[in-house]
């Protein structure tokens, strides 16, 4: 919720209107006299990282007002095949997941696009350009592109591949990670002995992962100059690696080692102002109350309580994939 403002740009003479300011769609005067809305985002695919749905809002205005929406389709970075995390609960759709899609949702931000017309924007007048070449199995650094920012705390295909997981802990009072050079692949908080929690993570032999302990200072966000006990995330296997399960296990020992000092974000999160951030993260309460159970969690009934809607979505994703 770190806001921008519209401005002028001198260069070329524009105007510049703000999607994340004072509004989240486009007025109906900022349309006039548009002839064709394009837009080339680099999402990550991750439902929370909020591109996709900025787009959406954009979609559903073009469809009311009769403008064609052009997308340049770029690839997900963290592959197009591994879906993780089970659809929201309707009571649960937000800004972080405005319409039902999985966590980790395997669709290029083009298939996205797809998807959203439909099922829910049938008259938008969409056109796709799709890439050359690409294919659904590799992650980023197989194409030997270069890496762009998508966003300040995004800055390479790692911090990408944590985040359908470590953003989980922006629900909590455990940074993830904001203010170091590592976001989203490091964690900690003050009251965390780093080599503990990595003990007792390391012992759950989680999928593809290995847990560092590390101290680390951040200079923004939480715990600003503060010394945090936490871990460093090893990824041993990209393919086998479950962000998703990860975040949640890893809250979940922390929560359990330290609850006299763990606790909720219970602030204004992503426009969002009565839920709790976990519920809408997660698309429901039931995570939550998992965690809050304070028992290790049981990996096997976890899973399949994160892959129940797998097949359901397995449909939808056959009809609007753009790519094999």
């Amino acid at each position: 919720m770190i806001e921008s403002n519209d401005y002028f740009d001198e260069q070329r003479k524009i105007k510049i209107i703000s999607l994340y300011g004072k509004k989240r769609e486009p007025a109906k005067e900022d349309l006039e006299d548009i002839d064709v809305v394009c837009i080339d985002l680099f999402d990550i695919g991750t439902r929370y990282y909020t591109y996709i749905w900025t787009m959406a809002l954009i979609i559903k205005k073009c469809e009311e007002y009769n403008i064609p929406v052009v997308i340049l389709d770029r690839p997900n970075p963290i592959n197009g095949i591994t879906i993780e995390g089970n659809l929201q609960n309707e009571n649960y759709l937000s800004f972080v997941g405005l319409y039902l899609i999985p966590v980790r949702h395997s669709l290029t931000i083009g298939e996205v696009a797809n998807y959203l017309k439909n099922q829910y924007f049938k008259r938008v007048n969409l056109t796709i350009i799709k890439m050359k070449n690409y294919e659904r199995k590799k992650f980023y650094p197989d194409f030997n592109l270069y890496w762009h920012y998508p966003s300040p705390n995004m800055p390479n295909f790692l911090t990408a591949l944590n985040y359908p997981g470590l953003c989980l802990l922006e629900a909590t009072n455990i940074s993830e990670g904001r203010g170091t050079t590592c976001p989203f692949e490091i964690f900690g908080a003050p009251f965390i002995i780093a080599e503990q929690l990595c003990e007792k993570l390391n012992k759950i032999k989680l999928p593809a992962v290995y847990f560092r302990p590390i101290y680390f200072s951040p200079t923004f966000d939480k715990f600003k100059n503060q010394i945090c006990g936490g871990a460093y995330i090893h990824i041993t296997d990209y393919y086998k690696y479950k962000p998703y399960l990860t975040g949640i296990v890893i809250i979940n020992e922390i929560k359990r080692l330290y609850p006299d000092n763990f606790e909720w974000y219970k602030g204004p999160y992503e426009y969002e102002y009565e839920k709790l951030a976990i519920d809408i993260l997660t698309g429901s309460d039931e995570i939550r109350k998992i965690i809050e159970k304070g028992e290790q969690i049981n990996i096997k009934k976890l899973n399949e309580f994160l892959e129940r809607d797998n097949e359901k979505f397995l449909k939808i994703k056959k009809e609007i994939i753009l790519y094999k």
